[in-house]
């Protein structure tokens, strides 16, 4: 996937097919909204230095098991950061000369995302020297996953391969600090199934998406959320630290994503698995190894 990732926008100019006239384009988004959201989902972290609520439990009993839900303050910054960065995300695709589909659900996964693994991070960390590192990190991740998903809205731009190479290292990043944190909490089963079925499918959806030319592939999509949730709950219950269950679900999911993509390119032999199993036993051993 990553050695073709160049070859994204424009078949024709890498070889395959009769090479064409390209139009391409090089936008770049509104600086003033983008700095507006940005400021908005800045402010809201900002309360998590200052205001500080004692959590709240929530016992919902279902059948077989008692489900306890632990809010606090850093869980609420956490949803509207989410939220704003959906929100913002759509405002500042909108203007773009290219967005003529209305349809944009999907520009806003990965800035909500990050905007809740953040807003996490700083609602844990007592106010310091880190608290402000995480803190303008995470305000130069925001903004450029904000551009590089108006980017992303045109296939002709100059940059969209580098875009679409930038929005699945940060897919990969958040699905491996979502298993991470729940497999280092020691939380149940149910609640690391609930977190990676919608967390896959959204990955692979928008991974697919982008790199098949804006096609959905959701049965791909659903064939690889099955295989991956099966793989988790064989892992689960082995002695694995979290690092070591993480890194292996990461180099599955990355290996299985590959494999769709180049057996939708049509690709065979070594083409097909190669690259797959490569990164997929890179991850697995580097997870061994931090261990």
């Amino acid at each position: 996937m990553l050695l073709s990732l160049m070859c994204i926008p424009h078949e024709d100019n890498c070889g395959w097919g009769k090479i064409g006239v390209v139009n391409e384009h090089r936008h770049t988004p509104d600086i003033q909204k983008l700095s507006i959201v940005i400021a908005m989902i800045l402010l809201a972290y900002s309360t998590t230095a200052f205001i500080r609520l004692p959590a709240r439990t929530f016992n919902l009993q279902l059948p077989g098991f008692l489900l306890v839900l632990r809010f606090n303050f850093g869980t609420l910054v956490a949803a509207v950061g989410a939220i704003l960065a959906a929100t913002g995300s759509d405002w500042i695709i909108s203007t773009h000369p290219h967005a003529a589909n209305p349809t944009r659900w999907h520009h806003w996964l990965v800035p909500a995302f990050t905007a809740v693994a953040i807003g996490i991070s700083l609602g844990t960390l007592p106010l310091g020297p880190t608290w402000w590192i995480v803190f303008g990190f995470g305000a130069v991740l925001l903004a450029s996953i904000l551009m590089v998903e108006y980017i992303s809205v045109d296939p002709d731009d100059l940059r969209y391969s580098f875009a679409v190479l930038g929005l699945d290292a940060v897919s990969y990043a958040l699905f491996l600090i979502i298993v991470l944190s729940i497999s280092g909490a020691g939380y149940r089963l149910y609640i690391l199934i609930a977190a990676i079925v919608p967390a896959v499918f959204l990955l692979t959806s928008r991974s697919l998406f982008l790199h098949s030319g804006g096609k959905w592939r959701t049965n791909w999509s659903a064939a690889l959320t099955l295989i991956i949730t099966q793989i988790a709950a064989a892992l689960f219950y082995l002695p694995l630290r979290p690092v070591q269950f993480s890194l292996i679900l990461l180099g599955l999911l990355y290996g299985m994503v590959t494999v769709a993509f180049n057996f939708d390119e049509k690709l065979s032999g070594r083409a097909l698995w190669l690259e797959p199993v490569l990164m997929a036993s890179l991850f697995i051993l580097t997870g061994f190894i931090l261990a």
